[in-house]
């Protein structure tokens, strides 16, 4: 189980409070992402809402299994994989009759930045994403000027993050080496169409740039991703910007606006 990178959440009183943030309604459907023992799981569950709990380890799932078929649980399925692979498929599969899907899940630290860029690129996105992460990342994950990052601008591009708690490391078993946090991610009203695919676009293109080497400046890093210093210039003067800055002082409409002009 170790080598999945699975950590199992214990502390009921935080389970109940991630149980909370999803603001479940009886005609949800919640994605759960890696189950592991049902500490979540059979929480979720009465709530009547629908679950499906998608878990990779085999051994996990059969024991799962098992367990949902002697409560006699009709509003819980389990599904073997990977959540890296499935989770692209479920909006056109597995969301029939449910007002809004949900995702929430204690997941493993690697695969949280892989996994945000999925869920970013989603035509359908959750109404609702409540994740357990580490700590460190999800602090920079709401970073605001002046510390403004790449992961920051690349999540609140398309969903407004918060914190809802912090949860020491000994909440788990095993115990990891670090603390986490629950963060939970609202996802903006995009209307999906060749305009935002255009700015979405431009918008990831420069923050690859702009944050490539934080501690040079604003015009350094531009102009070293290939734009012309005078164009650099005029456009950060059109906009405000002090191109002498840093990027980390840069506000998401900032890099917004940026972006549509260069």
């Amino acid at each position: 189980m170790q080598k999945l990178g699975q950590h199992f959440l214990t502390n009921r009183r935080i389970l109940e409070k991630i149980t909370a943030a999803l603001c479940i309604k009886s005609n949800d459907t919640i994605i759960e992402i890696g189950p592991g023992h049902g500490e979540l799981t059979f929480l979720l569950a009465q709530t009547k809402a629908k679950i499906i709990a998608i878990e990779k380890d085999n051994h996990l799932v059969k024991n799962l299994e098992s367990r949902i078929q002697n409560l006699g649980l009709k509003n819980v399925k389990i599904i073997e994989g990977d959540i890296l692979k499935i989770l692209p498929r479920i909006p056109k599969f597995y969301i029939l009759n449910s007002k809004s899907l949900k995702l929430v899940g204690n997941i493993p630290y690697y695969i949280t930045g892989y996994l945000l860029r999925i869920i970013s690129e989603l035509k359908n996105k959750p109404e609702l994403i409540v994740l357990t992460i580490q700590k460190e990342v999800a602090e920079r994950i709401i970073s605001r000027p002046p510390k403004m990052n790449l992961l920051a601008a690349s999540v609140q591009f398309w969903a407004k993050p918060e914190i809802i708690d912090f949860i020491p490391k000994k909440d788990f078993q095993p115990e990891p080496k670090i603390d986490s946090a629950i963060i939970k991610l609202t996802p903006k009203q995009q209307i999906e169409n060749r305009k935002l695919k255009i700015e979405r676009d431009c918008f990831y293109k420069l923050i690859k740039v702009l944050f490539k080497q934080p501690r040079k400046t604003i015009l350094n890093n531009l102009r070293e991703g290939g734009w012309n210093k005078e164009k650099i210039t005029e456009i950060c003067e059109k906009l405000e910007i002090n191109p002498a800055l840093r990027p980390q002082n840069l506000s998401l409409e900032q890099i917004k606006r940026l972006a549509s002009m260069l």
